[in-house]
């Protein structure tokens, strides 16, 4: 935990020793934990609007329809998946591994060009911690100090009170966040069911999301920010992706340094705005101190600016002491620019962004391919017609079930399928063998263009053109 008290703060600025070691961990290796002070500012009042918002997407979109279909389902265990009201399965395989591509080169360029912003503003992690759950802890047992006085004292009625209701309030809030993600998965609707049937009836999906209820609940009561500090992925990879031109949360040195506290009757000229208050450290959910440069705890919450921006208005010096800046901006005073690596990441975004576009533009509710049977050429039927044998191959990506009717377009015949009538049902993919035969009195060559039409219910699907083959006219048959 870090208080007021410069003695709890390690701070070494020759050695840099700080980058050694985690602000939430001690040097004997144990857990520090950190009381935040509550926050308050623009930036604070700004973040609280956008993650209502957020909130309120993530609580409503299951809920949301199209066509009687869910707006998005990510259903992992089935393959099946549905964004934005459209239908995806395995077969467009493809089209997930190009958006793939293109999120994670989003990343890249969106954190080299505006730093962590996402982790302090758009961060599930830092929403639920930030905005739901401390929020909760604020109102319950209070600030900062009233936190740690309460963890200080002895267990009595006040503090088992407390506790009890927090954590309650915890682990339902966790019940309800868990609920909401299945609802992702196995739709709103199947939800209910599971909700209002008798719990004996979901025995097994009852454990699991209380499984799950556990774990987000251990997260946010507990482990809090080292998800954010030791397990995110995206926080290690900062070494790499920021630059000094990136822009991110930053104290200016500057203009800061030296740093002294403001004395009655004492020339501080030489001194510069920071008064070294530590306001900017106590209000820091991860307990680092910005003021000792770009860190991998930092998920840029805004926090510490608001708390410098308010000491700054109170002692009358300029705003911005700490601000969203970059690296270069404050040491050579430079203005922001699009680096050459920003520039090659937008390229390349671009360009997979176009061909992700065309792709789901040109792409179509039904994958038919047909073919010539291989190794078959033609068959002498009766009353001097001619077969050839081709494979069908058709996946309903629709949300309707279809009867499939293929019919000649171009020429006279007849096709007869082998087996039953096709009726495809959702997303299901059939493979069937069909024969179209012709008269030899109509074939004046060996290879004959063919179109078969597919129809669903005299409705045009699509046309596919192939070939037919026949035996050679003779002479003597002319």
């Amino acid at each position: 935990m870090h208080s007021d008290k410069t003695d709890e703060i390690i701070i070494d600025e020759e050695n840099q020793t700080f980058r050694n070691e985690l602000a939430t961990v001690t040097k004997e290796g144990k857990r520090k934990w950190i009381f935040p002070k509550k926050p308050s500012g623009r930036f604070y009042n700004a973040r609280n609007i956008i993650s209502a918002f957020l909130l309120l997407i993530l609580v409503v979109t299951p809920f949301i329809k199209v066509n009687g279909h869910p707006f998005i389902l990510l259903d992992f265990l089935s393959r099946k998946f549905i964004l934005f009201g459209i239908y995806f399965g395995p077969h467009d395989f493809h089209l997930f591994v190009i958006a793939m591509i293109a999120t994670i080169v989003f990343i890249i360029l969106f954190t080299a060009v505006f730093g962590r912003v996402f982790c302090g503003w758009a961060c599930p992690q830092t929403i639920f911690m930030e905005m739901v759950f401390r929020k909760i802890e604020y109102w319950i047992e209070g600030d900062a100090r009233d936190q740690l006085k309460l963890n200080s004292q002895p267990m009595n009625a006040n503090k088992f009170f407390k506790k009890l209701v927090k954590h309650s309030v915890f682990f339902g809030i966790a019940f309800f966040i868990s609920n909401i993600f299945l609802a992702y998965i196995i739709g709103i609707d199947e939800l209910i069911k599971i909700i209002t049937d008798p719990p004996s009836e979901h025995t097994q999906g009852l454990i699991v999301i209380t499984i799950f209820s556990g774990v987000f609940y251990f997260i946010f009561s507990s482990f809090r920010e080292q998800v954010c500090t030791i397990v995110c992925p995206y926080g290690r990879l900062q070494g790499v992706l920021l630059d000094k031109d990136s822009i991110v949360i930053a104290y200016d040195n500057i203009r800061g340094e030296p740093r002294g506290k403001i004395k009655k009757d004492e020339d501080q000229k030489h001194l510069g705005d920071c008064i070294d208050c530590y306001q900017c450290v106590v209000v820091c959910p991860t307990g680092i101190d910005i003021r000792n440069g770009i860190q991998l705890e930092c998920i840029n919450c805004t926090a510490c600016i608001d708390a410098c921006d308010d000491i700054m208005d109170k002692v009358k010096r300029p705003r911005g002491l700490i601000r969203y800046a970059s690296q270069n901006s404050i040491e050579k005073k430079t203005k922001w620019k699009f680096t050459p690596r920003a520039i090659s990441y937008s390229i390349l975004l671009s360009v997979l962004l176009g061909v992700l576009t065309f792709l789901l533009l040109t792409r179509s509710d039904f994958s038919i391919n047909i073919l010539r049977t291989p190794g078959l050429l033609f068959q002498e039927q009766p009353n001097d017609m001619v077969s050839n044998i081709y494979d069908l191959n058709i996946v309903n990506k629709s949300f309707n079930e279809i009867a499939v009717d293929l019919k000649l377009e171009n020429v006279q015949g007849e096709i007869k399928l082998v087996g039953k009538e096709i009726i495809m049902k959702l997303q299901e993919i059939i493979d069937a063998k069909f024969l179209v035969l012709l008269s030899k009195n109509d074939l004046s060559k060996m290879n004959t263009p063919l179109e078969i039409g597919i129809y669903n219910k005299d409705k045009l699907i699509t046309k596919i053109t192939t070939s037919f083959l026949a035996p050679m006219k003779t002479k003597e048959a002319e």
